[in-house]
């Protein structure tokens, strides 16, 4: 295994996620594995492209080198960005499936039990089909989960990696806050939030930020569309800050009013309620399940008129797009059985649909399990930002013309 100078890591944290993953592949017996989800192959070799449209996989074997197929294009981020020496490129006219099944027989897995991602978004069911007919020698077996067992718990280099996604996350909220305001369109927020976040040191988010206004805070998953913020209405933010494809998230509340409706100071104190209470509650051994009740059951015992409709928070960290979540590994619902344990990051969502039937606020917090407890990633203040005597309509001021010269400065 080669260590390249700028890879996210150090050496010994590539080395043992995969002598972990070798051991997880022995309790399945399996002798090799093809990784095809990107997240998982960024995971194990600190490989990320924009390109991963195409097909490209991670084949691991139990025993011997591993290596890379990809699009001819993507062959130069193997070696720019991995400790991966080996690979097997396709041409943009070649055949990608063709290229694995040949590589498998030039690295002697032809007769092997092979595990792949059988729900991997970039592994479809056509191409699945083809690496069935075409490996009739050996077994294939699905070993979804198999990397995803290793990425739930984050190391103590991926915590301080997640904080420096923090930093870019809260850097952009706070431009979001400050900027938000009656007459100022919700393309300008956005553009706030993602310069800061990228002034801050953060890189491009699997999903840029959601900025919706007034009534557009019923959509779901909406984000700016031009619309302009009008005096007495509310903005929801909900930002995603990165940084070496890890992710933090956080939503906030702005309200151009001087003072809270009781609805909304209703949903304000049950969602700070519901993060404090569940910080408190938290310690390696709890269920997801009743994480997820004590979110819930605060939340709906407000009397803001509206609801939890969503899960109360998923896994976070590694993400491409189209979602910066991990919340298909683990997401914290009602019935889960499953238990929390130290290195877990969760973006805890308490968020209120449907105050007084047509507002959608929110107020989040992502935090990572310690041995005795959790240490959230932020350091903002949670309460909804009011923008006190916003009652009138700010008008922007135009520069004046200056027929391509500067205006004089006095």
């Amino acid at each position: 295994m080669k260590q390249r100078d700028d890879m996210t890591f150090p050496h010994e944290e590539y080395v043992r996620r995969l002598e972990t993953l070798r051991d997880r592949m022995r309790a399945r017996r399996l002798d090799a594995v093809v990784i095809s989800d990107p997240e998982n192959i960024m995971y194990m070799t600190d490989y990320q492209t924009t390109g991963y449209s195409f097909f490209q996989c991670l084949v691991v074997p139990l025993d011997g080198d591993c290596y890379m197929v990809t699009r001819k294009m993507e062959e130069s981020n193997v070696h720019a960005r991995t400790w991966v020496e080996k690979t097997r490129p396709f041409a943009d006219n070649g055949d990608a499936i063709q290229t694995l099944i040949e590589s498998f027989r030039e690295f002697g897995l032809s007769d092997a039990t092979i595990g792949y991602e059988r729900n991997s978004y970039f592994l479809p069911a056509y191409q699945q089909d083809r690496i069935h007919s075409a490996f009739t020698r050996g077994k294939l077996m699905d070993c979804f989960g198999i990397v995803e067992e290793g990425r739930v718990c984050k190391s103590k280099p991926e915590i301080e990696v997640m904080k420096k996604a923090a930093r870019a996350t809260e850097a952009g909220m706070k431009a979001g806050i400050e900027i938000a305001a009656p007459g100022v369109t919700e393309n300008e927020i956005g553009a706030a939030i993602s310069a800061a976040m990228f002034e801050a040191g953060g890189e491009p988010p699997a999903v840029m930020p959601y900025v919706t206004s007034g009534p557009r805070s019923m959509i779901g998953h909406a984000t700016w569309e031009g619309r302009t913020v009008q005096d007495g209405e509310h903005v929801f933010l909900e930002v995603g800050g990165c940084y070496r494809r890890y992710h933090t998230a956080m939503m906030r509340t702005v309200v151009m009013q001087d003072k809270l409706s009781a609805s909304m100071r209703s949903a304000e104190e049950q969602m700070q309620k519901a993060l404090k209470e569940l910080r408190t509650a938290v310690q390696p051994g709890l269920t997801v399940s009743d994480a997820d009740k004590i979110v819930r059951d605060i939340i709906s015992d407000g009397t803001h008129g509206g609801s939890l409709v969503t899960r109360s928070g998923y896994s976070i960290g590694i993400a491409f797009p189209p979602s910066w979540d991990e919340g298909y590994i683990l997401s914290l619902m009602q019935g889960d059985p499953q238990i929390l344990k130290e290195g877990m990051t969760f973006h805890i969502i308490p968020w209120v649909w449907g105050v007084d039937g047509d507002k959608t606020v929110g107020i989040s917090d992502t935090f990572h399990v310690t041995d005795t407890g959790c240490e959230s990633f932020f350091s903002m203040p949670e309460e909804f930002t009011l923008k006190p005597g916003a009652g009138k309509t700010i008008e922007k001021s135009k520069p004046k013309k200056t027929n391509g010269h500067k205006a004089p400065t006095a």
